[in-house]
């Protein structure tokens, strides 16, 4: 006999601890267990090691509604963001719903038993389980755990160092004193080149486009002003609305004003830069502001490492790795004693789960994401995916409180099959996530779709999906909720 119980929660980080507090407080009654494939909770926060590992997006908003984040810095480190969400697993009474070495290979939905079979692999011993869930939520992010992107370099075996990709850091690296290539021009590059620069004897990014570089305050004075007049609660309350209505404005100007947008930026730029700096050559980019994500630097740390002259950026293209380097498209070569190739992510939906309904196997790009949500056409599946233009746990709170709305009416209604259905099978579609980054561009046609309206649009915008997942009616005429024989039978 396999167990049975209402929910599966995939994966515990961020997102997989915020499903099961939504579930501890809005549905008590219901039966879940968190499955995660490692030997820790924290997700991102627990796997990536590299130095000055840390946040992008402030911990007021980033950080859950339900838990006031009281550091004095925010934007973080890892150590400190996974020691609040390790603390918020406690608090809730998560401890003991979470799984650890659970590794969920599979899952197959049957429409006559209303439920979905899930095969997991115990990782540490090999064991196959078998578990039954009335409704499966995938919370594993939107990136493979296991490998990072790095493309083909010429003579890759030729340079004799250390090539590290960051998602796979080594504990025992030495880089004091050493030279360091940091290939790349993300937030992971504009993360590690200071944080390197502070030991090594040099350290040059090397970049083949340049990004959107803004300075921010590591510490946000408000929130102190804020905290001390209102209080620990209402304070954090206060402080929350006060950036998510920042991060709006921000956004909308950049789409409304680009020109505006980048000369703005490029002035913010030249001011934290030496007086005769190249700024268009390495900062500023091709694309316009936010058509992909903007790089926040606490502090303004790489331009610091810049002034000091222990970091340079260079903008050209690898030819090849050398006995010495790196050489690059102008001639030029770059010594280097490690290599670190900071070049991105691989976007992978489901957290690479294979599903099948009623033995067909499920094709993402042959569904429409539902309310950012749920699939068209599978039943009792949710998956939590968060904003790309401001903090991603923003939209995670409100998918989460969707989900227990969703779970809680189906209980009012007697239903245990829920399946949002495309009432215009013709309805133009669009990527899911309409974002230029290079990550996402490399798998988009292995996304599901988005449809040009609601609910089937992917929204980004924080006070849409208020209204639409907070406060907007669960029962909608493109969800369908049935009950299923089994159910009617007993």
């Amino acid at each position: 006999m396999s167990e049975h119980l209402d929910v599966i929660v995939v994966g515990a980080g961020i997102s997989g601890i915020g499903a099961g507090r939504y579930l501890r407080t809005m549905l008590p009654g219901k039966t879940f267990a968190i499955l995660e494939g490692r030997a820790a909770s924290g997700g991102t926060w627990d796997l990536f090691r590299y130095p000055g590992i840390r946040s992008d997006s402030d911990l007021h908003t980033f950080g859950y509604e339900f838990k006031p984040w009281r550091d004095e810095e925010s934007i973080a480190t890892a150590p400190r963001i996974l020691a609040y969400l390790r603390e918020t697993a406690t608090e809730n009474g998560l401890d003991a719903h979470i799984r650890y070495h659970h590794r969920v290979r599979g899952a197959r939905w049957s429409t006559a038993e209303a439920r979905w079979s899930v095969d997991v692999e115990r990782a540490d011993t090999g064991e196959r389980v078998r578990l039954t869930a009335g409704w499966l939520f995938c919370a594993g992010g939107y990136y493979r755990y296991d490998e990072g992107y790095t493309p083909h370099f010429e003579g890759r075996d030729r340079f004799p160092g250390p090539i590290v990709h960051p998602q796979q850091w080594p504990g025992d690296l030495d880089h004091a004193g050493k030279r360091v290539v940091v290939i790349g021009s993300g937030a992971t590059a504009v993360t590690l080149v200071p944080a390197l620069a502070a030991t090594a004897a040099h350290v040059t990014m090397l970049q083949r486009t340049p990004s959107y570089v803004m300075p921010v305050a590591k510490k946000d004075p408000v929130a102190r002003v804020l905290r001390r007049w209102l209080g620990e609660e209402r304070g954090y309350r206060a402080t929350r609305r006060k950036n998510i209505a920042q991060q709006r404005a921000i956004w909308r100007f950049c789409r409304r004003f680009p020109k505006a947008a980048r000369r703005l930026i490029r002035w913010v730029n030249a001011k934290q830069l030496p007086a005769g700096y190249p700024v268009d050559e390495h900062f500023n980019p091709p694309y316009g502001p936010w058509d992909q994500r903007l790089c926040a630097v606490p502090d303004g740390d790489l331009f610091r490492a810049i002034r000091r002259g222990t970091a340079t950026v260079v903008t050209d293209r690898v030819t090849t790795f050398t006995e010495r380097g790196v050489l690059l498209a102008s001639g030029r070569e770059l010594a280097a004693d490690v290599i670190v190739t900071a070049t991105g992510l691989q976007v992978q939906a489901m957290a690479g789960l294979s599903l099948a309904v009623d033995g067909v196997p499920v094709r993402l790009p042959d569904t429409v994401a539902y309310k950012g949500m749920m699939l068209s056409g599978v039943p009792n599946l949710a998956f939590a995916i968060g904003y790309t233009n401001s903090s991603w746990t923003l939209k995670i709170g409100l998918l989460c409180e969707h989900f227990c709305r969703i779970l809680a009416h189906m209980d009012a209604a007697g239903a245990d099959v829920c399946r949002p259905e495309l009432s215009d099978p013709a309805m133009p579609t669009r990527p899911f996530l309409d974002f230029a980054a290079g990550y996402v561009q490399r798998v988009v046609d292995q996304l599901p779709r988005a449809g040009d309206r609601m609910p089937w649009r992917t929204s980004m915008d924080y006070h849409s999906d208020v209204k639409l997942l907070r406060a907007g009616r669960v029962d909608d005429p493109e969800l369908r909720f049935t009950r299923s024989d089994a159910t009617v039978a007993a």
